[in-house]
């Protein structure tokens, strides 16, 4: 009678073992997918700075030009500018009084840390930087001259533009 009871009983049916293997990889396939989609996301994504608007006014009260600078960030992953060259020249290597930087709500020149310029552009967003020369004929700011000026960001991008003093 033992023997009759073990005939009856039956493992999976090869119709279910198929069935759940099939599941199985489809799960592992799905969750693989989006594990490398998650990967490749962090390296696609990048920073784009675009200068829309960049101008010069004469402050005739402090003998200073004011020049107006326009961020705006159109990339994937948030930027950060670590440096601002006037000519060719980094700012903080101006002389102290010659270069006064303003974004947000803080004020650097020579004396409070032109050396650690650190302004955040989110992805999307914008930011309006001004920067204050004084009239120096030494440095070559004066009236009616080009000068070119170059966004660094930490990623190592530079973004070049230029404007003419009125």
């Amino acid at each position: 009678m033992t023997k009759r009871m073990n005939r009856d009983k039956r493992a999976l049916s090869p119709v279910i073992a198929t069935v759940i293997l099939i599941s199985v990889t489809i799960v592992v396939a799905v969750s693989v997918a989006y594990w490398m989609g998650a990967i490749a996301g962090g390296y696609t994504s990048f920073e784009q700075i675009e200068l829309p608007s960049i101008y010069a006014k004469w402050q005739q009260s402090t003998s200073d030009w004011n020049i107006t600078i326009e961020l705006k960030n159109s990339g994937s992953a948030d930027a950060t500018v670590d440096n601002i060259y006037v000519n060719g020249i980094p700012l903080k290597d101006y002389d102290s009084g010659i270069v006064v930087l303003q974004y947000d709500t803080i004020t650097l020149d020579n004396s409070t840390g032109l050396a650690s310029i650190s302004i955040k552009v989110s992805k999307g967003s914008s930011k309006t930087i001004y920067l204050t020369l004084d009239e120096s004929e030494d440095d070559g700011f004066t009236s009616g001259t080009r000068i070119e000026i170059k966004v660094h960001t930490a990623a190592g991008k530079d973004y070049p533009t230029s404007v003419k003093l009125p």
